[in-house]
């Protein structure tokens, strides 16, 4: 695992927490998966990776995530005092759960199982089932509260895994395709969620997604990978890129 430096080299005039990605290298063998990424994330922004199946973008959230060794920094500036933190604490959706249907959990003991240190099966606390129901009802899934987690829709189990994800409330929030398998109009109200949360919690959100409108429609960055960065900046800046159209052939957004 690479060395974290936490040493911000400039400051961030516009925003008063940021996260840099400096020189990240994965390899796996001889080959580099992923090859001197960097990357400046900001508070309130949705940043989103964009690129071919192959293209390293699971890989650079792994990396991230601490999931795998990598080469580079990550340095994080903290929110409140400006100063340089030695932990940033990231909550992250992944792209799918594989739960069994007829699994007896409920929503309550999964998502008790992430914040508790208690075990669950032991007994229902009042306090923590009261605190629970409230962050579920933020994204509308408070009904859900007693169902077996295998029961849920597509859309019903990804507000609840963004509901744990942000409890607390992190420094960095990460999508790994979060709507995969959900119908369009669950997709856009997923899009909608997330950005009402970054304003109103003026949350960094990095987003890996396939859905060229959505991401045009509601980022704030673009990036677009493939094993390095070919091209950042707005939507419609990366979207008029040579590279962009290169990757996906002429594609209209």
């Amino acid at each position: 695992m690479a060395e974290h430096s936490h040493k911000l080299k400039d400051v961030c005039h516009e925003h008063c927490h940021c996260i840099k990605i400096n020189g990240l290298s994965v390899s796996f063998g001889e080959e580099k998966i992923i090859d001197d990424v960097n990357l400046h994330m900001h508070c309130g922004e949705l940043t989103v990776l964009i690129g071919q199946n192959g293209a390293g973008k699971s890989t650079l959230l792994r990396a991230l995530l601490g999931q795998i060794p990598h080469e580079g920094t990550i340095e994080f500036k903290e929110t409140k005092t400006g100063n340089i933190s030695n932990v940033m604490k990231i909550g992250y959706v992944p792209q799918s759960l594989n739960i069994e249907r007829e699994i007896p959990m409920t929503v309550y003991d999964l998502f008790a199982s992430f914040i508790s240190k208690y075990p669950v099966w032991m007994f229902k606390n009042r306090k923590l089932y009261d605190k629970i129901k409230e962050q579920l009802k933020l994204f509308s899934v408070e009904d859900c509260i007693d169902k077996q987690v295998g029961k849920l829709s597509g859309g019903q189990l990804q507000r609840v895994m963004l509901s744990i994800a942000v409890t607390p409330m992190p420094d960095l929030l990460v999508l790994d395709e979060p709507v995969s398998g959900i119908d369009e109009n669950g997709v856009r109200d997923f899009y909608r969620l997330v950005d009402e949360m970054k304003r109103k919690h003026d949350l960094a959100v990095l987003l890996v997604s396939h859905d060229l409108y959505l991401v045009k429609k509601y980022a704030d960055k673009v990036v677009l990978l493939d094993n390095k960065i070919l091209c950042q900046g707005t939507p419609e800046e990366v979207y008029e890129d040579d590279s962009f159209k290169k990757t996906f052939g002429g594609q209209t957004v």
